[in-house]
């Protein structure tokens, strides 16, 4: 993948500065305008930097038959979520079919002799649950809602539903929360955007992904772009000597964006 300044990370970050200051700043930094990517070298590019689950929700959210088509082909597309795809199932604000581009047919859902709701209140272990999740479909997600409220669903089903990528947040949210729980939803790459912006580590990573977020999910890279522009503009703004040490760091830095910049701009202010 490229490297220096030509970087998608720095292309990232540039654009979060004021709009006449990022033309100065590549012109200082000898930084070209990034290059226009296609639905699948954007997916490759994201799937290099270790991107988060999530990442696969907030592509559907476009309702985009394009992007669909790449998030059915990735590995870790539930067989769930890939019929609702061969459905032209919306996942975002479409309010009606959508295209399908993608030729297969549906996958094979064996769903317990006690149904949906039935196997996931029977999962007396974590394997049953996650058994049992995956064969929750958009079709069904209100159901077992509805189940929960009357009669909270056991723990291991709760945490199988939780960690399916397109489980609806108020569902979730209805499943309670904890310190433990939220960790282990990071730990399964379950996240929102602005929360992936300030805590996902190796910031070249994110700020790679986040670049390519453009293409694939423009709408949900707004909230990640909302909590670091005001971090670029405020540490390292248009000083060339604070943006040349990031370009210095950002290969090897480990910790997360608002900590680069941070960094980047008191190393500059010496």
């Amino acid at each position: 993948m490229t490297r220096g300044i030509g970087h998608p990370a720095v292309h990232f970050l540039l654009s979060l500065a004021e709009p006449e200051d990022a033309v100065l700043l590549r012109r200082r930094l000898g930084v070209g305008e990034p290059e226009q990517h296609a639905v699948e070298h954007a997916v490759k590019w994201v799937a290099g930097f270790g991107a988060p689950r999530s990442v696969l929700l907030w592509m559907l959210e476009e309702d985009d038959p394009a992007i669909n088509a790449a998030v059915f082909d990735h590995e870790d597309t539930p067989d769930a979520v890939r019929r609702d795809i061969l459905r032209g199932r919306p996942f975002g604000a479409a309010g009606q079919r959508l295209e399908v581009l993608v030729r297969a047919d549906e996958p094979e859902i064996p769903v317990g002799a006690a149904g949906v709701v039935g196997e996931l209140r029977a999962a007396a272990k974590l394997k049953r649950a996650r058994a049992a999740a995956r064969a929750v479909g958009r079709d069904d997600w209100d159901l077992v809602a509805e189940a929960d409220g009357e009669e909270p669903l056991p723990g291991y089903a709760r945490w199988a539903l939780s960690e399916r990528f397109d489980c609806p947040p108020a569902l979730r949210a209805q499943f309670g929360s904890h310190a433990k729980f939220d960790r282990r939803l990071w730990e399964a790459g379950v996240v929102e955007p602005a929360e992936y912006a300030e805590r996902g580590r190796r910031a070249r990573q994110v700020l790679g992904v986040l670049h390519f977020a453009r293409v694939l999910f423009p709408r949900r890279a707004q909230e990640a772009a909302a909590v670091l522009a005001p971090l670029v503009r405020f540490e390292v703004g248009v000083d060339p000597d604070a943006w040349a040490v990031l370009v210095r760091r950002l290969q090897t830095f480990a910790g997360t964006v608002p900590e680069l910049l941070r960094t980047s701009g008191a190393i500059a202010r010496g």
